[in-house]
């Protein structure tokens, strides 16, 4: 019986340790963002490619996501704080919202009622199987990178208070 449990537990374990690796982003620091086109929450073509020469915060969450709704208070304050910013080495930043959805009037509902006011939001309405969602390798939200004006990663779901301290850092 003995013998057993221990089984149990070993494979308890491997198979935490499988599902976590498992929920990792896809993509680490160092790594070039891959380029996307994507249609705005108004209609618009949208792509990342547009951001050249800017501090981008790609945001993955959801109407639905508790913890999500709960970030986008610290989210909003980076963009107030940020946006129209000079930096050393950027000409701005912006935060992209890609919103991991089936349901496209919760989505709405909640940019309005979360006050999440810039202009680049992305519905992804097939929530993880969405194209941008699997491009990215998303498997939780939220997920966040934050690219700089290079286009490559500097950071992988970093609290608000660390993006606000390397974006600080690099202010004119």
């Amino acid at each position: 019986m003995n013998k057993i449990l221990n089984i149990l537990l070993v494979l308890l374990v491997i198979g935490y340790v499988l599902y976590y690796f498992y929920k990792q982003p896809k993509y680490i620091n160092g790594e070039m963002a891959p380029q996307f086109t994507a249609q705005l929450i108004d209609g618009a073509e949208f792509s990342l490619s547009e951001m050249k020469g800017k501090y981008v915060l790609l945001d993955f969450w959801g109407s639905w996501c508790g913890p999500c709704r709960r970030e986008n208070p610290s989210i909003v304050k980076l963009y107030d704080r940020f946006n129209g910013k000079t930096f050393a080495d950027a000409s701005g930043f912006e935060v992209i919202s890609v919103a991991v959805e089936n349901n496209e009037s919760r989505m709405k509902n909640a940019i309005v009622k979360d006050n999440l006011r810039w202009k680049y939001h992305i519905p992804q309405l097939d929530r993880f199987k969405s194209p941008l969602v699997t491009q990215y390798g998303v498997k939780e939200i939220p997920t966040k990178y934050l690219i700089n004006p290079d286009g490559n990663i500097m950071s992988v779901n970093q609290t608000a208070d660390e993006i606000e301290r390397l974006l600080s850092e690099r202010l004119k």
